[in-house]
């Protein structure tokens, strides 16, 4: 088994799920009491919100390769980042480091072809959904994606910040939310992209009527993969 370096606490509530599919996922294919080997830095969230707000993603950028280059000398033979948003930096994370990082987009979008769609919407940050990283990643793999519109993309945002980061999941905001996919659906997606980790404490396949594609659980399961080679 390889040992991985999970940067996460962005937030700690998805995180947390990250932790427990990757173990979840090696205890079913090794059986007994076995988890994954797994070194994590965590976050104080509000900082790299703050960072975030302001627009300072070269700070950022250089706090999480500093990080993940401690987790590569403390052992990990791979870097996860367990979030969407902050895969804006990615690239400068996997500069800095000698072992391979588990790109959240990569994962997700192999699952999505794999199923053979074409065109999918993606939810996410105001930062993904308008951002070139997240979007041109996918195009990447042959990908067609879809935003939502400048008041759902709001409203999105608004709840992953005001809401989902906070522990709170409301039914009001799950309404909007398939309001908003009802929409994307009816411009031509062919599937949904939970495309920030917290989305997926909120919605769920029985809320889409098109195949879902959870990325923090798709990513968390590549990651046990990767580990168990």
């Amino acid at each position: 088994m390889k040992t991985i370096g999970l940067i996460g606490g962005m937030s700690w509530e998805s995180s947390i799920e990250y932790e427990k599919i990757i173990n979840t996922e090696v205890r079913q294919q090794l059986g007994g009491t076995s988890s994954a080997d797994l070194i994590i830095r965590s976050y104080n969230f509000a900082e790299i919100e703050e960072m975030q707000e302001a627009g300072d993603w070269d700070a950022a950028g250089d706090r999480l390769a500093t990080d993940a280059r401690h987790l590569e000398r403390a052992g990990a033979e791979a870097i996860a980042i367990c979030t969407n948003t902050m895969h804006k930096v990615a690239d400068v994370v996997e500069m800095a480091i000698g072992v391979p990082l588990i790109h959240i987009a990569d994962a997700t979008a192999v699952e999505i072809t794999s199923v053979g769609i074409n065109t999918v919407a993606v939810l996410g940050t105001r930062y993904t959904m308008e951002q070139a990283f997240y979007v041109e990643r996918l195009g990447s793999h042959g990908l067609t994606t879809i935003v939502p519109d400048e008041t759902d993309r709001t409203m999105i945002n608004t709840v992953i910040f005001e809401e989902l980061v906070r522990g709170e999941v409301r039914d009001s905001s799950k309404a909007q939310y398939r309001e908003a996919v009802a929409v994307l659906i009816d411009r031509g997606a062919e599937g949904v992209v939970a495309g920030c980790t917290e989305i997926e404490l909120l919605i769920d396949q029985g809320d889409v009527p098109v195949p879902f594609f959870p990325s923090a659980a798709i990513h968390a399961r590549s990651i046990a993969d990767f580990s168990l080679g």
